[in-house]
């Protein structure tokens, strides 16, 4: 066997946001990687923080700002062609502005491939390949069920895509078809397993014989969840309700306060590790629509509802689910409990619902993903253009 088959394999795999979705699909990668092969380097990168530290909280704070307070503006904004056409010198200037530390990345790491889950990281090193004439094999990896134009870039060798309609609206923009693949939203593995619910059910004090509602706000416990807890505990049928409410300390603090009066059993948690078992458990789920949570509420075959989605990457994965009959959309928080009564009292309807879940569902994505980024490893050429940068000092 020659030297240049027992290199190891080299990946970076880029995200953007420490608690986000982005992350949460580059670890699920990563994971499938060692899986595949335990001897590869795989780092993770937060894309954006590593080049850009302080922009990126300026950013971050923006953007929650602005969600929370005029989602308008965001709508308008969102894959607005003005927009996108009016900031390509922007784009084209942070891009530019990256290129030091983006080669000390490169020259330390010396990737095969590069991986990214969200649009600015991986038009940077696209655009890095690009004047560089390196030959790495750029990966864009889609987290929602939409795509958008700022992930259009010379440079990027395949795009990863949750569904045909995503492929076909890259088609649209101009991506060759065979430069995209339709594996899905990456996921961790256990979303793919069927459990009992009788066991989880007992562990966590749950009845397994009656409905549960998981009630889900994100990572940032975002939307009304307070007055959706508030609105089910109204509703004279006997259910339970799971609630996930993030990073919200202030949410949780007044749920605990709040579910020490109720009749209905509710726990209430932060950050969980077995959200797998509680969506297992879980009737019907009412979340944000999330990229990521929805391709997990996919794998488990779940009744979506959708409370007040952000204009933009939300509403479109809003729209998708309620094409494709998995999830219906609730404006006003006045009338969930009513919806959700319709619903646990409607089993037909819930098993359409979570049928079609399945019939959209890709579990195996990440799995997929890290084959395509295999057949690209393994001395490739992107390996001599390192060694050629390093030779070189090129930064």
């Amino acid at each position: 066997m020659s030297e240049e088959k027992h290199k190891k394999s080299r990946v970076l795999l880029m995200y953007i946001t420490k608690v986000s979705g982005h992350r949460q699909a580059t670890v699920a990668i990563q994971k499938s990687l060692k899986q595949l092969d335990p001897k590869i380097e795989a780092p993770t990168i937060n894309g954006f923080g590593y080049t850009y530290p302080i922009l990126e909280r300026v950013v971050n704070r923006a953007y929650m700002s602005v969600i929370k307070r005029t989602p308008k503006v965001w709508d308008y904004m969102y894959d607005n062609p003005k927009i996108v056409k009016k900031s390509e010198s922007i784009k084209n200037f942070l891009h530019k502005t990256s290129y030091e530390k983006v080669a000390k990345l490169f020259l330390r790491y010396k990737p095969d491939v590069v991986v990214c889950t969200q649009a600015f990281p991986c038009g940077m090193v696209a655009h890095y390949k690009r004047d560089r004439d390196l030959k790495t094999t750029i990966v864009g990896v889609l987290t929602d069920f939409s795509p958008h134009s700022f992930w259009i870039n010379e440079g990027v060798d395949y795009y990863v895509v949750p569904s045909v309609e995503a492929k076909e609206r890259f088609i649209k923009k101009g991506v060759p078809s065979d430069a995209i693949k339709v594996y899905g939203i990456p996921m961790r593995s256990k979303f793919s397993s069927q459990l009992d619910k009788r066991p989880i059910a007992k562990k966590l004090g749950l009845n397994p014989n009656i409905p549960t509602v998981v009630i889900m706000g994100g990572g940032q416990g975002l939307g009304p969840i307070k007055l959706t807890v508030k609105s089910l505990t109204k509703v004279k049928m006997e259910f339970q309700m799971i609630v996930l409410a993030g990073v919200n300390k202030k949410i949780i603090r007044s749920l605990k306060r709040y579910t020490k009066k109720s009749e209905k059993k509710i726990l209430v948690y932060e950050f969980a590790t077995n959200v797998d078992e509680l969506m297992e458990l879980a009737t019907v789920i009412i979340t944000k629509p999330g990229g990521i949570t929805t391709a997990e509420c996919l794998a488990k075959g779940l009744p979506m509802v959708i409370i007040n989605p952000i204009p933009g990457q939300e509403m479109r994965n809003t729209d998708f689910l309620i094409k494709k009959g998995i999830g219906i959309r609730i404006d006003d928080t006045n009338d969930i409990g009513e919806e959700i009564e319709l619903l646990l009292k409607s089993p037909e309807r819930l098993a359409i619902m979570s049928k079609a879940a399945y019939e959209n569902a890709r579990p195996h994505a990440a799995l997929d993903i890290a084959k395509l980024i295999l057949e690209h490893t393994n001395g490739s050429l992107a390996r001599k253009d390192t060694d050629r940068l390093n030779s070189e000092n090129y930064v």
